[in-house]
């Protein structure tokens, strides 16, 4: 399958209590079959999400989810793919209106 390819880096900057970290950032790359940077951006025009919200949980999402289509036989992950499939159904029908 073809995928878009990434470079994620994750960079430690303060612990818990505000102390600054002097570690090397985690880096590494990763294929995923949508465009992340199209899917962060369609979750910060739904408006029920801050920015910074809205692309942690894009970046977050896509990653996981591409682990999860890729494994989904594995024990780890096959009984929660259903309820994952069942998530993104929701997700992309929009913001709820209240």
């Amino acid at each position: 399958m073809k995928q878009h390819r990434y470079r994620v880096t994750v960079e430690h900057l303060a612990d818990a209590q505000g102390n600054p970290v002097d570690a090397s950032p985690l880096r590494f790359e990763v294929g995923n079959h949508d465009d992340i940077m199209a899917v962060v951006a369609y979750l910060r025009g739904r408006g029920d999400l801050s920015e910074e919200t809205a692309t942690a949980f894009g970046v977050g999402l896509k990653l996981f989810g591409e682990t999860l289509l890729e494994n989904r036989d594995h024990p780890l992950f096959a009984e929660f793919f259903p309820q994952f499939v069942a998530f993104m159904k929701h997700l992309k029908k929009g913001p709820a209106q209240g």
